[in-house]
């Protein structure tokens, strides 16, 4: 079958640079992408949790070959802390609890906590991720109740700088590697203060050399796409 002209180029091979929207799963916008583009090869390089926006890497085609070559590539997020209170989920998915007064949390001390997370560290994954245990993704299990333990990871942060302090809220940039969870980091940067916190808002800002600013928003991409059917 011979294919239009429009959709060659996806069926051949294309990386896109996708603004993802809140509350989309990634593979919402692989789904969405596979309609539009009428390709059925098409994949992600690297998830982004609902609540997060920002770049995400779309592969069609041949091109779904280098997914693991953009997913091992550095990654920079900036986003927000919310401190005094955790989450189990790590982030706003769930109801804060134990709750915990900031009463002698200062901003020396918040720029110093940063310190104790920059290098190659070892890094414990939300038990409500993906991440498969027992054969099946932690988060359904987590879901039920059952005890969910999993293994640190090695991970590296190269950057963590504290870019706004208005309490209970911390913003934050990040530059980091592969397989880093933020919501960790939040989680943990929380016990490190001793107040505890979860993650208020995240965007994935680069991914390598590939930068948020030159990725188009889903409406753009279906747009464009539509002009040249």
């Amino acid at each position: 079958m011979t294919l239009p002209p429009w959709q060659l180029p996806y069926a051949e091979g294309q990386m896109l640079l996708i603004d993802k929207p809140m509350r989309w799963t990634s593979f919402d916008v692989v789904k969405k992408i596979r309609i539009l583009t009428g390709i059925s090869k098409i994949g992600h390089a690297g998830t982004l949790d609902p609540l997060a926006t920002g770049l995400l890497i779309v592969c069609t085609g041949k091109f779904t070959k280098k997914i693991n070559e953009y997913m091992a590539q550095e990654k920079e997020y900036t986003g927000r802390i919310i401190l005094g209170a955790t989450t189990p989920t790590y982030d706003l998915e769930s109801e804060p609890e134990n709750f915990k007064s900031l009463e002698g949390i200062t901003e020396e001390a918040i720029h110093s906590a940063t310190k104790k997370f920059l290098g190659t560290i070892e890094q414990v994954p939300p038990i409500h991720s993906a991440i498969k245990k027992e054969g099946k993704p932690a988060y359904l299990m987590a879901r039920k109740g059952q005890d969910v333990k999993l293994e640190p990871r090695k991970i590296t942060i190269s950057g963590f700088e504290i870019t706004k302090i208005d309490l209970p809220v911390v913003e934050f940039k990040v530059t980091c590697s592969t397989g880093t969870y933020i919501r960790s980091l939040a989680f943990d940067f929380g016990n490190e203060l001793g107040c505890g916190g979860y993650l208020g808002g995240l965007v994935r800002t680069r991914i390598g050399g590939y930068k948020l600013e030159n990725a188009q928003s889903l409406t753009d991409f279906e747009a464009n796409l539509k002009l040249r059917q």
